[in-house]
């Protein structure tokens, strides 16, 4: 057979277009999380109230700079998480994308090369229309 030098197992990438709607999945729910679960109120680490600093009962005169730290550190590394996400959901939506192209394509090949095959096996070109397709490209594709 002409088709023995190579075969491309499609539903191995059916298999990864499903894994990766998946990760897609958690990552749309892990940028929802950090964009609205992270988020630190103004003073909810203690404040500065008329020339004195309050923590938890305690008071001391002055600024609290250390709450005012951990705030501006807090809100840096929620704007980092964020970018992180969304980018690993843009490589994913990407990669994703272009491994249904590639199962498409392999698609195409298989059901053009099935096609050319029984082509040239048949003399009559009346039955050859409906019965090729129906036995060899349409089992390949499991629902993507």
């Amino acid at each position: 057979m002409a088709g023995d030098g190579y075969k491309v197992d499609l539903s191995a990438l059916d298999q990864v277009i499903r894994k990766l709607n998946r990760i897609i999945g958690d990552l749309g729910k892990a940028n929802a999380d950090t964009k609205s679960n992270t988020y630190l109120p103004p003073g909810s680490l203690g404040t500065s109230v008329a020339g004195q600093c309050t923590t938890s009962g305690s008071t001391s005169g002055g600024r609290f700079e250390e709450a005012e730290a951990l705030t501006s550190a807090h809100a840096e590394m929620k704007d980092y998480l964020e970018s992180v996400v969304d980018h690993l959901e843009s490589v994913m939506d990407d990669f994703g994308t272009k491994t249904k192209k590639a199962h498409g394509a392999y698609q195409d090949a298989e059901a053009d090369t099935s096609n050319a095959m029984h082509g040239a096996n048949q003399t009559s070109t009346s039955s050859s229309g409906s019965d090729i397709g129906a036995g060899s490209s349409t089992g390949s594709m499991s629902g993507v």
